[in-house]
């Protein structure tokens, strides 16, 4: 019990008298470090200031997003920690409804009612292997990778309870890393002693990065006829149809899964967007709707959801339910920096359709300056509103919004996909004088920032850089530069923590970018060799 003691909780329950009961069973296994909250959206708060060890979290949270959500949310906005412990705790008759259809599993479920025992069993049972894996923990929080997969390969041997998920854990960290042959090779060996379901997924992502199409459809394929709630084979299934160019098979993988779990908004978001492309816009309001109805619950909610609700909606001639989108717009995202982008967006739209070109147009312009003023609109959004100034021939608004989406592409896909913008225009001509001038732009800002460190002015570069990642933070090229000029600062300036961060945080992002980039080895020696030095990092060896 003694042990426990240093050990931070937060409880997620609605109800005052079961906090107060999850309370005193914590402070009966020896927790005493315990904050509330009553919500998904109260939770947020404390989680973006501060790591908790565990989170013991009710699945029925009431009106909004349910324990899973919010889960799902955390994690992909990484609110929490790898070590943190997630515990959900749901009544009998929901079990069968939340373990077989959870995104992403908690760390355990715990079934209502239980004892204080009951929970000090799980709670050791968690801790126990988050022992096992917290130096691992550690080295991936750091952007030690590799360093992270050596100490997987001695966990194995060391903690042979968990063998397997030291393995899989190694898989995925080569598949971050971009080694796909790897990552192969470890999923056909544990699939060689044990057929599990998340092996064979892995598996296949590791087909769909070498671009095996076929083999890595054929396999989620049959995953999904064998294992019907698992989800992730859905989703990576609709990947590889789209990747086939099957819109319609992706639209159809994806109705399923929605039928199957129908909470996930990212899913339905995808699903919407499908059913944008196929046309089939009975679909695509319903997804869209659905969408804005459940994101108003999340702290992570997005207006840009209304615009692609109120585009479907126009494309059905629904103007007063479009305008009805539009007002909700302006009401629920008061405030928020992409509101005016969109609302001005959503108005062209509508106007547009109404027949009031002279009206779509200046709200046009007025989006198109939106934008201008923010960071963090979309790719699909600025090349939805460059679509629309070309089609009422606001050319230069067209070509301003997308330069920056050209500099901002991730790949080679995502630029010709914003090329096809304008030759769907019949405006091909305008798409190569865009290119180039987007290309400049990113060679007159990684030049600019590599200038201003070789003159020694280290904090004009990381300022110059920064900005130039929060304007483009897609753009592997940039977001590289980024995490150089501010690694490159705290060599020869000195050390800031806060900086430091914020280098791990571009070179993940860069990882993520373009992982087979040959310099990405040599940026991360150079990262830890800064940590190490400031005694910041764990090593394999701690």
């Amino acid at each position: 019990m003694a042990s426990l003691r240093s050990l931070t909780a937060l409880i997620i329950e609605p109800h005052s008298g079961m906090r107060a009961s999850f309370h005193n069973m914590l402070n009966l296994c020896g927790i005493t470090k315990i904050d509330h909250a009553v919500s998904s959206g109260t939770a947020i708060r404390p989680l973006k200031n501060k790591a908790y060890d565990i989170i013991l979290c009710e699945y029925d949270l009431g009106e909004g997003q349910d324990g899973q959500q919010l889960l799902e949310d955390l994690r992909h906005n990484k609110l929490i920690p790898l070590w943190t412990i997630f515990i959900i705790v749901t009544a009998e008759r929901l079990y069968e409804k939340v373990v077989s259809a959870a995104e992403l599993a908690p760390t355990d479920y715990v079934l209502k009612p239980f004892t204080a025992d009951t929970l000090l069993e799980r709670i050791a049972r968690a801790l126990e292997k988050r022992t096992a894996f917290l130096p691992v923990y550690h080295l991936m929080e750091h952007g030690n990778l590799h360093e992270a997969i050596e100490l997987c390969r001695i966990g194995e041997g060391k903690y042979p309870k968990y063998a397997i998920d030291f393995r899989r854990l190694r898989a995925e960290l080569h598949v971050t890393l971009g080694e796909s042959k790897e990552a192969e090779k470890i999923y056909e060996e544990l699939l060689a002693t044990k057929a599990v379901a998340w092996a064979r997924l892995g598996l296949a992502k590791t087909l769909f990065m070498q671009e095996r199409f076929g083999e890595a459809e054929q396999l989620l394929a049959a995953l999904v006829d064998e294992s019907s709630r698992y989800m992730d084979a859905y989703d990576w299934l609709a990947k590889t149809h789209e990747a086939m160019d099957q819109p319609d098979q992706a639209k159809a993988v994806l109705a399923d899964a929605v039928a199957i779990s129908p909470h996930a908004v990212r899913r339905l978001r995808k699903l919407g967007e499908v059913a944008l492309e196929t046309g089939d816009m009975e679909t695509a309001e319903k997804s869209f709707q659905r969408v804005v109805a459940k994101a108003k619950y999340s702290e992570f909610r997005d207006p840009e959801d209304h615009v692609r609700l109120v585009r479907t909606l126009v494309k059905k001639s629904d103007t007063q339910q479009a305008a009805t989108v539009i007002r909700d717009l302006e009401k629920s995202f008061a405030g928020v920096d992409k509101t005016p982008a969109c609302r001005a967006l959503s108005s062209a739209l509508l106007q547009a359709e109404l027949g009031n070109t002279e009206r779509a147009a200046e709200e046009l312009t007025t989006a198109v300056a939106a934008c201008r003023d923010i960071h963090g609109i979309s790719n699909e959004m600025k090349m939805e509103l460059a679509k629309n100034c070309l089609d009422h021939h606001l050319d230069d608004g067209a070509s301003e919004v997308m330069r920056d989406v050209m500099s901002n592409a991730a790949d080679d896909a995502a630029l010709t996909k914003a090329i096809q913008v304008f030759e769907q225009a019949g405006r091909g001509e305008l798409a190569q004088t865009v290119v180039k001038e987007a290309r400049r732009q990113v060679i007159d800002l990684v030049s600019g920032g590599a200038e201003k460190a070789r003159q020694g002015d280290f904090e004009g570069a990381v300022e110059l850089m920064t900005a130039a990642a929060h304007k483009l933070p897609e753009n592997p090229q940039v977001v590289f530069n980024a995490a150089l000029a501010v690694l490159k600062y705290l060599e020869n300036v000195g050390w800031d923590a806060r900086l430091a961060e914020q280098a791990r945080g571009y070179i993940e992002s860069a990882r993520r970018l373009e992982p087979s980039n040959p310099r990405l080895v040599p940026l991360a020696d150079l990262y830890r060799g800064m940590l190490r030095k400031h005694g910041a990092v764990p090593t394999a060896e701690s």
